[in-house]
C-alpha cells in the first residue's frame, strides 16, 4: 500500500493489489489496512446503496465500489483537502458513475444531509472508521490533519453510531472497524439502535490479543449478539496471513460468519 511521492505533498498509492490507484496526503492521516479490511466485511451486492461515514481520500468506498459491480457508494468526508482528493481517487479510477464524496460533517441536521443528497432511511448500508482517540487520554498529533482523523474531537461514537442508525434503512446494516478496546463504548452506543450484532476481532497473530474489531449490527433487528471466529493477520513469519491477501491484495470478501 506504499507508493511513491509526488510534488504536491502526496504519494499515489497502490491498493487491492494495484487494481486501484489512491493520492494520500505524504504527511497526516493515512489510509491503509483498516479501510481495506472494512470494505472487504461491508455485505453489499449489486443494485444496492451504501454511504461511508468519515471517507477521508475514498480508499474504503473505492475498494468496495471495485469489489462489487452495480453498487452505488457515497462518502462524507469532514476535511475539505481530504475530500477532494477523494474526489480526484473516484476519477482516475474510472468509478464516478458510482461513487460520490460530498464534504460535510455528520453531526449535521437530518435536513442539511438530505440537501447534500444523503437522504436519512436510503442505504442499504452505512459503513465507518471511526476516529480512535479520546483527546482527553491521548496527545494530539503533530499534524492537523492526522489529529482530525484520529481524535473524536466532538464527535463521539454515540454520534457515529446515531449518524449511521438515521441514515441506513430498516433493515439495513451498520459495519464499524474500531480498537478492541473500545468494544464496551460501540456496544453501548450500538444498544437500542441496532441488533444482530456481530463481532469479528482481528488479531495480529495467533496467541496475541485482538487489536481491532470489526463490528456489524442490523437496524431495528431484534436477534442476539453473535462473537465470531475472527482473522489472524499474520503468520509466524509475520507475513500476512493467505486469507489476509486474499483480502488486501485480491479484493475478496471478508465473511464474518465463514471460518478462517
Amino acid at each position: 500500500m506504499s507508493g511513491t511521492a509526488t510534488e504536491d505533498g502526496t504519494t499515489d498509492d497502490g491498493f487491492l493489489g494495484g487494481r486501484l490507484k489512491m493520492l494520500q496526503p505524504e504527511k497526516g492521516y493515512r489510509a491503509g489496512l483498516d479501510a481495506v479490511l472494512l470494505a472487504a466485511s461491508v455485505p453489499a451486492r449489486e443494485g444496492e446503496r451504501a454511504l461511508e461515514a468519515g471517507a477521508g481520500v475514498g480508499v474504503a468506498s473505492l475498494c468496495l465500489a471495485s469489489r462489487v459491480s452495480g453498487l452505488e457508494v457515497a462518502g462524507i468526508e469532514l476535511q475539505p483537502e481530504l475530500a477532494r482528493l477523494a474526489s480526484e481517487n473516484i476519477a482516475r479510477n474510472g468509478l464516478a458513475e458510482r461513487v460520490s464524496i460530498v464534504t460535510g460533517d455528520i453531526g449535521h441536521p437530518v435536513r442539511n444531509l438530505a440537501a447534500m443528497g444523503l437522504e436519512p432511511n436510503g442505504w442499504h448500508h452505512v459503513f465507518a472508521n471511526p476516529p480512535f482517540h479520546d483527546p482527553a487520554t491521548s496527545p494530539a498529533p503533530p499534524d492537523a490533519s492526522k489529529a482530525q482523523a484520529h481524535l473524536t474531537l466532538g464527535s463521539d461514537l454515540d454520534d457515529w453510531v446515531r449518524f449511521a442508525c438515521v441514515m441506513a434503512k430498516p433493515k439495513g446494516t451498520v459495519t464499524f472497524i474500531h480498537r478492541a478496546d473500545a468494544l464496551g463504548a460501540l456496544l453501548s452506543a450500538m444498544a437500542g439502535h441496532l441488533g444482530g450484532i456481530e463481532i469479528f476481532p482481528l488479531w495480529p497473530a495467533a496467541g496475541k490479543p485482538a487489536s481491532r474489531v470489526i463490528m456489524r449490527g442490523i437496524r431495528g433487528s431484534r436477534a442476539p449478539l453473535t462473537l465470531r471466529s475472527g482473522l489472524v493477520l499474520h503468520g509466524r513469519d509475520g507475513r500476512f496471513t493467505e486469507r489476509t491477501e486474499a483480502l488486501l491484495r485480491g479484493g475478496e470478501a471478508l465473511l464474518l460468519d465463514q471460518p478462517v
